[in-house]
């Protein structure tokens, strides 16, 4: 099976245990997806989807299963230093040459306040992530050379150290507005984005591009920017409603979650959903033609790669349809 070049697959720690998640990875490799995408969850989404693994423990595993790209979603700087945060990608990347790519997000406190710290305000957790992104580049870049790092910012410290796995993968960031866009461009970072309506997805990608040409005028490439598309898919259209509404109703949700803290909130919340609210969000369709219309959607506003996520538990014959039907669809289009 030849592998896709932009299309990667979600694995929701959430969803699945462990093992299973592994086992999912397995499957979409096999089915010619360009890699696996997991995240550093500390809690699920829902009590209901059960399980909230550690990323660092389940993305080697992975890496064992496959042999594509192993990107990993991780928050620096509340449960885990920076630094911690670096010497586990750093670790992945030397285990699993040119296959790593790490993904640094500001975070949720639904995952971030359980060691009990002040959780901020979006625009301090934005300085934060730059900071922390910074501080782990550092990391990277100082250990090819051999040479040890120390930082004294506004919100993290580094006693001089360096890290001693010499892995050095590609780092992007999440970026929700323009402004950060347009700063992860700057610095030579690559950005990921939730899909939305076109003219938010091409305002962030224009924001990112003017950044990366400061940055390129330094004589430095840009990074990848990826859209993150969550989607669902079922034999039927009723099934895809249902699994959406089930397993994954923040989908619905029309206001942001990162200030939630118990997923019993969200679960209270997301019992008000209903089918239009998901409908509005994401294609919900047993077609899978609309799926594929979605993907080259996105990749025609200019994105490098995209994160699939089908939001149901199906995933054994979403990812059967997909080697069949949708990556080759989407190739041919390319």
């Amino acid at each position: 099976m030849s592998r896709s070049s932009r299309i990667h697959h979600v694995v929701a720690l959430e969803q699945f245990d462990p093992a299973e998640a592994v086992r999912i990875a397995a499957l979409a490799d096999a089915a010619g997806f360009a890699g696996a995408v997991v995240s550093d969850r500390f809690q699920p989404w829902l009590p209901s989807q059960g399980n909230a693994s550690f990323v660092w423990v389940v993305a080697g595993a992975i890496g064992q299963a496959t042999g594509g790209e192993i990107t990993v979603s991780a928050v620096p700087g509340y449960r885990m230093h920076p630094a911690v945060v670096a010497q586990a990608s750093a670790t992945l990347a030397a285990l699993h040459p040119g296959r790593h790519r790490l993904l640094l997000s500001a975070g949720d406190a639904i995952d971030e306040h359980v060691v009990g710290g002040y959780w901020p305000e979006p625009r301090e957790r934005a300085e934060r992530l730059f900071e922390a992104g910074d501080v782990i580049r550092r990391l990277f870049s100082s250990a090819a050379r051999g040479s040890d790092v120390r930082h004294s910012g506004d919100h993290f410290r580094l006693e001089s150290s360096r890290l001693w796995s010499r892995g050095s993968p590609e780092v992007q960031v999440w970026a929700g507005g323009p402004a950060t866009a347009r700063r992860a461009g700057r610095t030579g970072q690559g950005i990921a984005v939730m899909a939305g309506p076109p003219e938010r997805l091409a305002a962030l990608l224009r924001a990112f591009r003017e950044g990366a040409a400061e940055h390129r005028g330094q004589g430095r490439g840009r990074g990848r920017a990826t859209v993150h598309a969550q989607v669902s898919w079922a034999r039927t259209d009723g099934e895809a409603m249902e699994n959406a509404l089930r397993d994954w109703p923040m989908a619905g949700l029309r206001f942001p979650r990162g200030d939630i803290r118990s997923p019993f909130d969200v679960a209270q919340l997301a019992a008000r959903v209903g089918p239009d609210d998901i409908r509005s969000r994401i294609p919900v369709s047993a077609d899978i033609g609309v799926h594929v219309d979605r993907i080259r959607s996105l990749l025609d506003l200019g994105f490098d790669s995209v994160h699939l996520h089908n939001v149901g538990r199906n995933q054994e014959q979403w990812i059967e349809r997909c080697a069949q039907d949708l990556l080759p669809a989407v190739e041919e289009g390319l």
